[in-house]
């Protein structure tokens, strides 16, 4: 099996995954669909943990801790 990078735009994007799709030949498709929401979705849920922390919500490894656990 072989592997294929197509870069497109934004504007194009949908159409060629549809088409693709509708491909007999096409075995898997893997995009990075979600990457960027993905990384904003963990961001929101990091502020949302820091805030729960500030108000004192949610317990916390001390930093010496963590870095002990890597």
């Amino acid at each position: 099996m072989r592997h294929v990078t197509v870069y497109t735009t934004d504007k194009e994007y949908n159409h060629f995954i549809e088409l693709a799709k509708n491909l007999n030949y096409v075995k898997k498709i893997e995009t990075d669909e979600g990457g960027r929401d993905s990384v904003l979705d963990n961001i929101k849920t990091g502020l949302q943990e820091v805030h729960l922390f500030k108000e004192g919500k949610l317990k916390t490894t001390p930093a010496k801790d963590f870095l002990n656990e890597i």
